[in-house]
Parts: structure tokens; sequence; C-alpha cells
């Protein structure tokens, strides 16, 4: 079975310092992380913030070529976890045919971002990642402090900052 994810957000490991993109569900069952590269981000946060630039962006061509040659993306699934490395797809319809492409995640997110079609994810990879890190978290902030928190966040603008992806 497929759930439906939607981009919680984009945000940087303090570990390894690597971008990842969030991906949550719904019913706020699900989080699940994907570790990406700047490159990658930059590509998922550009028409998140409502951005074109001024030439294509690679997503961009690819999906302009699709909807030139008569084919339309209808969602991209993350489909698999292998050795800590994700997989996916893009469902892509062409005539009567549904052609299915294989594809990193994070492009697949992208592409997903700018044609506004659903992200999937099997949930049996969301099971196992929520059995995997079960117990590891904990919460940091309790209800007033989390308000509080939640109206900063809610005001904060990243073009005010002087570090930008």
């Amino acid at each position: 079975m497929m759930i439906k994810m939607d981009i919680f957000g984009l945000a940087m490991d303090e570990k390894t310092n690597m971008p990842l993109v969030i991906l949550k569900d719904e019913q706020d069952k699900y989080i699940l992380p994907i570790w990406i590269g700047a490159l990658e981000a930059m590509a998922i946060s550009l028409p998140l913030k409502g951005m074109n630039m001024p030439r294509p962006m690679t997503h961009d061509l690819f999906l302009d070529t699709l909807n030139n040659l008569g084919a339309s993306l209808l969602h991209v699934e993350v489909t698999e976890l292998k050795e800590s490395t994700y997989y996916a797809v893009l469902v892509m319809q062409h005539e009567d045919r549904q052609l299915r492409i294989d594809s990193r995640p994070s492009d697949a997110i992208a592409m997903a971002v700018r044609s506004k079609v659903p992200i999937m994810v099997k949930q049996e990879i969301l099971e196992d990642i929520m059995k995997e890190h079960q117990g590891e978290y904990q919460v940091v902030l309790d209800d007033e402090e989390s308000k509080k928190w939640a109206e900063i966040l809610e005001k904060f603008n990243l073009d005010d900052t002087k570090y930008k992806m």
C-alpha cells in the first residue's frame, strides 16, 4: 500500500551537515527524512518558494519534454530502501500506457513539486523506519515553550538571513 506524503520541509542534518527533505503524511502518523545533496535541495526549494529561474533547470526541461511528447507525470513513488539508499520511480502516462521510470528520490520529489503531483511512499518503508527509530526521539519542548517557538518560526523569513541555500 502506498501512503501520500507531503513535504514538511527542508533541513540540515547537524551531524553530517547534509541537507535533507522531510516528508510527512496527512494524518501525522509517519515522518520520512531523506538525505539529499545541496543541489538537489535547491532544486526542491525553488519551486516550493514559487521561484522561477530565467532558464529551465534540468527538472523543468524534462517535464517540458514530457509534456511536448504528450506524456504527463501522474505521481512519484518511493518504493524501496536498500542498504540505507532510497529508490523511487516516476509514474507517467503516455496515451494508453502507464510508464514507470527509475529515479533518485530527490529528483522524483523535485519533479513532483514542479508538477504538483502526489508523492507516494510504500507503507512498508514507513513502518520499517518507525520500528527502527522507535524510542529514539524525545520531546524537547513543552507545550508553552513549543507555542512560543512556533510563533517565532512562523514569522521567520529565510530571505532575512545571511546564509542561503
